[in-house]
């Protein structure tokens, strides 16, 4: 019998089993090499191992070291067979296959080998697998029943490890060292998978071990906790708490993770409705198996006693909340609306969807306010993260998302960071982007702070570009300024896939001196020659690809700074293939989705503009009602609106904009002034506190639908567990549009996704059947690309010629100044996740419990300040405390902060300064002064004031004296 493999087959997991491991990794070659593996020819592509071979084939081999996620190691031996003609027994994962090799996999002498192998593994391994956690979930368990091993002819006498001591002090996992068997695999996991190199083995032969860092505890070491050294393991050495306390789960889900923007998929593993463990699903084509302590470790939050599980109603903010039935609940929410548009107009209401629900519950919300409310006044927290995105890509490349897959980078040869941190943000894919620096590939970083990337483990030479905030647009000018001035560009790109009148307006704008580096550096801080340095790198690499983040859109200039990275990516021909592209890492898990489905006040669903009329046709026809033809109020207008006194009411979904926006203060003041604040959330959160309606959320877990994270990939969200509330958030929705008059009808969220692919064209392919299908869907699927679209505009761009952009630097308001020396910026951390509302209800408190505000230590000695000391930061926005940390990450004159904490007031002093386009905060640009304090600010105050009232209100008008404070209030203990 003949099995033939197609060499791209055997690499792609949608033709493989995800459940299976084919011991070493898949090898792409368009050369095919036969071998007859126990009699059975088998053909596959050069460089297989004949381990891998032979799993192709369904022959299994006994394997303890090996791992289709790593590479061959060959030190159990469990795996050697017999090879004709070749002396000994190789180890089938070190050995390639080659032309008409005989191998055999299963004789006497193969089997005595393989049970003495093990025999000396359980010499030194305690015999305790009735009471062991691994216990039905252990390859060493499996592979000595594999091998018929029946006995043990050494005694525990003599030198042994059995006695070693636990390691507990990760919060997800225990490290029991007496059951480890020195395979490696967790090593190499942390090398090859996650790329920190956090673990080792440390000494030789019987004195070998594994250690984390210099042989510290996890917690102490630089081990980040992704799990992949949990999941590599084949005892219980390294193990998961939660299934040490509650057993094995006996049944598993494949879902999509709730956290960031890199869409990992993953197996909730239960025991009947309750989540034992989360691991990443193997068949995944955004992670491949891969995670992070956010989505391995950080689910708990799910069923967290926080969790709003009853409606809740009230007149005012000042009153105690009132449980109620959902139906009172819906009724109550509509005659509110419905009483505030008769009173004071249609436009006087509207509603707000959040990146952190499905692509499903997204649509029904804009489809609510647009059908039901009767007006456009929608928006989404994409607002404050990527709108810049959409304006930008769609103006200069005529789409509104990124151009790659992730696994493009796999095929960079030099790699463009510009304002992100994938470390801490999407630590996922920087792993992926960490074997691509490994294998050589060259990295360029533009941000004013020294992040984790630029110290990649076995890579060296990283260029930092360490610019002053605020002059990202003067950087990409100078940029292209040395591309174009010394002839990088690509002639033959521009001419065949440019508009040709708006190259050579672009190029006589760019080729004027004011933008050569040695003019700019004054502006940006950043050397001439570095600049020089990284553009030539850049241009000159065969693949270059850019990646950005926050640190782009979140500026004044935002746009400008997206069009502009579209305009060196185009100017170098760096755009439709694979290792180049323009590459925005969307921060939460849904931003993609939130912006797709018509989140914004001028866009309906897939981009389509409100002021068309075949457009609006369109809808109109299926939705049964007219369509408001002018946009709608965007948040900050809603905001302003509120407090003049023209918006009265606010229907808000998965969304904290109390903690998100900036300017608290003035958000505060906004939703004061609402006569009805509707929150729909699985917390109390900040927004929360000053509702009137509470209708209680449901988590990730508890849903069907999809979300599509930053490279357009949709993926399938399954539920597992019944509603904590009795209600998926889509039929909230649906229940308040037909009590508000509007019928809305579905029964599963599948039917809700045929409506949206029947009207908008690039989800025209999408079904829950197609995703079912083929595991994940890039958008556009059509009857164009039936499959999707990995690689964007590989033969032209949607608008045809690629548009260049005049993008002339504008200083940000926000300058530094005697009164405010300082320039702060903001970003996020590894542990936790945007508001933090779901990470700080989880043991990741235990990585970063309270936001610190870090500064140079040229500035902190200027102003008296030590590590640790309470530090007053005050912009014209407002001020807050924080506690400082001396760090030389930023240069001198930029300081720095997460806002994961609500009391921290991280948004009560950035400003309403926005980008000029799409009014995307500028929270990366604020200008304060820092001094040494002893007490919290005036608003921290106020703050634990109404935190303590709020959840008083919420137990039934009880103050709630354990109510969290902010950390500024511990300065004096």
């Amino acid at each position: 019998m003949l099995h033939y493999y197609d060499p791209k087959q055997a690499l792609d997991p949608r033709h493989l089993s995800p459940e299976r491991d084919y011991g070493t990794p898949a090898r792409l070659s368009e050369t095919l090499v036969s071998l007859e593996i126990d009699g059975t020819e088998i053909s596959v592509p050069e460089g297989t191992s004949v381990l891998r071979a032979a799993a192709l084939a369904d022959i299994n081999i006994p394997k303890l070291c090996a791992s289709d996620n790593l590479e061959a190691f060959g030190s159990c031996r469990l795996c050697a067979v017999q090879i004709e003609g070749k002396r000994g027994l190789p180890a089938s994962c070190t050995t390639p296959v080659e032309a008409g090799m005989r191998v055999t996999t299963q004789n006497a002498r193969l089997a005595k080998l393989r049970r003495n192998v093990m025999e000396l593994y359980i010499s030194d391994h305690p015999l305790d697998c009735l009471t062991c956690p691994a216990n039905g979930d252990c390859e060493l368990q499996d592979m000595a029943g594999a091998v018929g091993l029946r006995e043990v002819r050494y005694g525990f006498d003599g030198d042994n490890h059995l006695d070693a001591e636990t390691d507990d002090s990760n919060p997800y996992f225990s490290f029991d060292p007496s059951k480890c068997i020195v395979c490696s695999r967790c090593v190499r996991a942390c090398n090859e998978v996650q790329g920190t190199f956090a673990l080792t083995i440390e000494g030789r032969g019987f004195e070998s071990k594994v250690a984390a860092g210099q042989s510290e505890a996890f917690m102490d070491s630089e081990c980040v906790s992704c799990g992949a050294c949990v999941q590599a393991c084949p005892t219980s050495t390294l193990m998961e708490k939660s299934v040490i306390e509650q057993g094995q789960p006996e049944h598993s889900v494949v879902t999509t993770c709730a956290y960031c923007g890199v869409g990992c998929s993953f197996k909730a593993e239960m025991q009947g409705d309750r989540v034992v463990r989360m691991v990443p699903y193997k068949g995944g084509d955004a992670n491949h198996g891969h995670s992070c302590v956010k989505g391995r470790f950080a689910f708990g939050y799910a069923t967290h006693p926080d969790r709003l599980k009853t409606p809740m109603i009230r007149e005012s903010i000042d009153q105690p909340w009132r449980e109620v039935g959902w139906e009172e609940a819906i009724a109550f929410a509509a005659e509110r609306l419905k009483a505030i548009q008769a009173r004071h107009g249609r436009e006087s209401i509207g509603g707000i969807t959040s990146s952190r629900c499905t692509n499903e519950e997204t649509y029904l919300v804009q489809k609510l306010v647009r059908a039901a409310f009767h007006n456009n006044n929608t928006d989404t927290c994409a607002r404050v993260c990527h709108s810049p995105t959409g304006f930008g890509l769609k103006a200069t490349l005529g789409e509104s998302a990124g151009t790659q897959t992730f696994d493009s980078v796999m095929k960079a040869d030099a790699i463009v960071v510009i304002g992100a941190n994938p470390t801490d943000a999407h630590p996922v894919f920087a792993s992926q982007m960490r074997k691509r620096l490994r294998q050589g590939a060259e990295l360029i970083v533009v941000d004013p702070r020294r992040i984790d990337l630029l110290k990649t483990p076995h890579h060296r030479g990283a260029q930092h570009l360490a610019l002053r905030p605020g002059t990202n647009v003067a950087m990409i000018n100078a940029l292209a300024h040395v591309v174009i001035s010394e002839g990088l560009e690509d002639r033959e790109f521009i001419a065949k896939r440019c508009d040709e009148s708006g190259y050579q307006a672009w190029r006589e704008f760019i080729l004027d001196p004011r933008h050569a580096p040695e003019n700019v550096e004054a502006i940006t801080g950043v050397p001439a020659e570095q600049v020089r340095r990284a553009a030539r790198t850049y241009a000159s690499a065969p693949n270059g690809a850019i990646y950005y983040g926050l640190g782009v859109t979140e500026h004044s200039q935002g746009s400008s700074m997206v069009m502009g990275i579209a305009n060196l990516a185009m100017a170098t021909g760096n755009i439709g293939r694979e290792g180049v592209g323009v590459n925005p890492l969307r921060g939460q898990n849904n931003v993609q989705g939130s912006c797709d489905m018509g989140s914004f006040p001028h866009e309906l669903p897939g981009y389509q503009h409100v002021a068309d009329p075949a457009v609006r046709q369109r809808f109109e026809a299926a939705w049964g009602v007219p369509i408001d033809d002018e946009p709608g109020l965007r948040i900050p207008n809603m905001f302003d609106a509120a407090i003049a006194g023209d918006f009265k009411a606010l229907y808000v979904q998965g969304e904290d904009i109390a903690q998100s926006d900036p300017n608290t203060q003035h958000v505060e003041q906004a939703l004061r002034s609402l006569e009805c604040l509707i929150v729909q959330d699985i917390f109390l959160n900040e927004t929360a506190k000053f509702a009137h309606v509470l209708l209680p959320g449901s988590s990730f877990l508890e849903k069907d639908g999809t979300f599509t994270n930053a490279e357009r990939r949709i993926n399938r969200v399954r539920k597992v567990m019944p509603p904590l509330a009795g209600k998926q958030d889509w039929e909230v929705t649906v229940d308040l549009a037909n009590a508000l008059g509007y019928p809305m009808h579905y029964d599963h969220p599948a039917q809700i996704m045929d409506e949206i692919a029947s009207l908008t064209p690039s989800f025209s392919g999408v079904s829950y059947a197609r995703l079912d299908e083929l595991g994940s869907i890039q958008w556009p699927c059509n009857e164009v690309h039936p499959k999707g679209t990995p690689t964007m505009h590989i033969e032209d761009f949607p608008i045809g010629l690629g548009q260049f952009a005049i993008t002339d630097y504008v200083a940000s308001d926000e300058l530094s100044n005697r009164r405010f020396p300082l320039l702060l910026t903001t970003g996020r951390i590894l542990s936790q996740y945007n508001v933090g509302a779901q990470t700080r209800r989880t043991d990741n408190q235990a990585w970063h419990d309270e936001d610190v505000l870090e500064l140079h230590p040229a500035d902190a000695e200027l102003r008296g300040v030590r590590d640790g000391d309470w530090v007053g930061i005050t912009s014209r926005a407002g001020q807050t405390v924080l506690r400082a940390r001396i760090s030389e990450r930023m240069p001198p004159g930029v300081v720095y902060t997460t806002f994961h904490h609500p009391g921290s007031g991280a948004n009560v002093i950035t400003t309403d300064s926005s980008d000029w386009a799409t009014n995307c905060p500028e929270y990366k640009v604020t200008a304060v002064q820092v001094e040494k304090v002893s007490q919290p600010s005036a608003w921290q105050q106020q703050f634990q004031s109404f935190d303590r009232l709020q959840l008083g209100l919420l137990r039934g008008g009880k103050d709630e004296a354990g109510a969290s404070r902010p950390p500024a209030e511990r300065a004096n203990e």
